[in-house]
């Protein structure tokens, strides 16, 4: 199985990026939301922990920045009934601390904000992450995290923010990644009122 994948990022789409080994083989990789908004110019160097899953009519890879975010991943889809594309969704949303924290609290209604995960499915979520709170702490002090956890998650707090007032994702990530990008220092409000001046006036 491909466990890590060091290249070159190739291309990028909203839902994956394409990375170019030196041996010249490019493997398409599946990301969250944060790590596909946070990627650098084609080209650019590029590591990933990598889980794949292997189905008769497809092999799909995905890709995480850091290993504590692939370890939580499989702590998810290890849960019955809960596939790698929610819980890729799930990872889009919370961070191993964010959402170790929900699991705590059993807060039903901040996990059904995970587009496909209703009332219903979040509490059986948070019930079956209880009895893997020892994997889902472990995963979360673990080394290796992430450099750029602060400014991950001044995006996410500014993605919500927006969500809140109405806007789509797919409408405001692409405003938010190009705010952060300029200024990475920002953090959530000042983005969204940014972001707001923004699609003002690109209406």
């Amino acid at each position: 199985m491909i466990a890590y994948i060091h290249g070159k990022l190739l291309e990028a789409t909203d839902k994956s990026c394409i990375i170019l080994t030196p041996g010249g083989v490019g493997y398409e990789l599946f990301l969250t939301i944060t790590a596909i908004s946070t990627l650098p110019e084609a080209g650019a160097d590029m590591v990933f922990y990598v889980h794949s899953v292997v189905r008769e009519d497809a092999f799909d890879l995905y890709g995480f920045p850091c290993f504590d975010d692939r370890e939580v991943f499989r702590t998810l889809i290890s849960i019955d009934r809960l596939g790698p594309k929610k819980a890729l969704a799930i990872l889009s949303q919370f961070n191993p601390k964010e959402l170790q924290d929900i699991v705590f609290r059993e807060d039903v209604k901040t996990l059904s904000i995970v587009p496909g995960i209703g009332p219903k499915s979040a509490r059986q979520i948070l019930w079956s992450l209880k009895d893997k709170m020892e994997t889902l702490k472990s995963a979360v002090v673990r080394s290796g995290s992430c450099p750029a956890e602060g400014d991950r998650s001044e995006f996410l707090d500014a993605l919500s923010g927006l969500r809140n007032l109405g806007y789509a994702d797919d409408e405001v990530r692409e405003f938010l990644k190009n705010i952060f990008d300029e200024e990475p220092d920002l953090d959530a409000g000042g983005a969204i009122r940014v972001a707001l001046k923004k699609i003002s006036q690109s209406k």
